[in-house]
């Protein structure tokens, strides 16, 4: 019998078998019937900027090979990426510390590998995502849950740190987090980011809904600390998931670390998508009207699903996600969306994705489709109980 090493033994991201019940749903669906609403996955119902497209176009015409680039990235990308951290949050970030990734899904095994090793112990906040849990143990490092609720808008929080012992090696925090949409405010950051800092624990932070803001102010840990390893993404705020591209400010210490692993994990991240990315930092306005079509589903779906059954739910301050707390109607949250999608024509993700002891009674909305279709859903279910 051959061995088969750990990694073969990653759970499945589920968000990713409910896309597949949704689409065969929709294959099945007779002509003219209701369509599938997807309210399961983070996907902008939107896609690239069109300045990013120009500059796709234009970069195809102009015979450039298009080939391999530094491992760290484009250094136009990475100027590019330094101005818009001085833009947003007023931190001088030097283009050294930054590397461009395979999206942040690329970005993470990176900061992972460089920071931390196997049988170190890293702390996040539960729910969180998914991958975070099962790239860690895929690469032999503990993860360490920390069960957050509606007291701290499901983040973590200095107190809560405190309690563990022994002290975690590293911790994840996201902002807005994925599933609740949740934020952890810039005195809140700066205290962890400080606490991380004087325990000699190594704090990744995912930022990569910033843009994607409502009523709070955001805060990158850059601005904290200069030990923090912050991971941003041009896929939600930007528009361009399948593009696969994405940063990391890295400290001092891990860049030359990353670039190596960078160098022999993927080479770098492809050409024509750092074009595009480049270009889409000029795309502000386009982006904007995005951000302003998420908020009026976000206000709607906030008035309109208690009425339709879901009362509990998280404060959403970012990002496009509401958590509800289902509670009152099952403790079975995979199969309660199995019937979501079977009766009601909408695509919802367990809560089990997200919170493995407590997600049973948890249900994750992505409010980023089209309009139109986060107008009905309301309405679709608030005829289904």
């Amino acid at each position: 019998m051959l061995k088969v090493g750990r990694g073969a033994s990653a759970p499945p991201f589920l968000v990713m078998d409910v896309i597949a019940a949704a689409n065969a749903r929709q294959a099945a669906l007779p002509h003219g019937a209701p369509h599938v609403i997807r309210m399961e996955v983070g996907q902008p119902g939107t896609g690239a900027p069109q300045g990013a497209l120009d500059a796709v176009a234009a970069a195809l015409r102009s015979g450039d090979p298009l080939g391999y680039t530094e491992a760290l990235g484009r250094p136009a990308l990475r100027a590019r990426i330094a101005a818009h951290i001085r833009d947003w949050y007023g931190v001088e970030v030097p283009i050294g510390r930054i590397a461009v990734t395979v999206g942040a899904s690329g970005g993470f095994p990176l900061a992972f590998l460089a920071a931390f090793d196997p049988g170190d112990r890293v702390a996040m906040a539960a729910p969180f995502y998914p991958p975070y849990v099962n790239i860690l143990t895929a690469l032999g490092i503990t993860p360490v849950i920390l069960e957050a609720g509606p007291d701290t808008r499901f983040q973590p929080s200095v107190a809560a740190l405190e309690r563990l012992d022994p002290r975690p090696d590293g911790l994840i925090v996201a902002s807005p987090n994925n599933p609740a949409g949740t934020m952890l405010h810039p005195d809140e950051l700066a205290a962890i980011a400080a606490w991380c800092d004087a325990n000699g624990v190594r704090l990744i932070s995912d930022e990569i809904y910033h843009g994607l803001t409502y009523d709070s102010p955001m805060a990158t840990a850059a601005a904290f600390s200069p030990n923090a390893v912050v991971v941003n993404s041009f896929s939600k705020y930007f528009s361009m998931t399948g593009w696969r591209i994405g940063w990391l400010v890295l400290p001092e210490d891990l860049v030359r670390p990353v670039e190596c692993l960078a160098q022999n994990l993927f080479i770098s991240a492809p050409y024509v998508s750092q074009v595009a990315a480049e270009a889409a930092f000029d795309c502000h306005p386009e982006l904007q009207a995005n951000v302003a079509r998420y908020r009026r589903a976000r206000d709607h779906l906030l008035a309109a699903l208690p009425g339709a059954g879901f009362p509990h739910l998280s404060p959403a301050e970012g990002a496009f996600y509401l958590y509800a707390d289902i509670g009152d109607r099952s403790n079975d949250s995979v199969a309660f969306c199995a019937r979501m999608l079977a009766e009601a024509g909408i695509a919802a993700t367990p809560g089990v994705d997200f919170d493995r002891t407590r997600g049973n009674r948890f249900v994750r909305f992505s409010y980023c489709g089209p309009e139109a279709d986060m107008q009905a859903a309301a309405e679709r279910l608030r005829h289904w109980r």
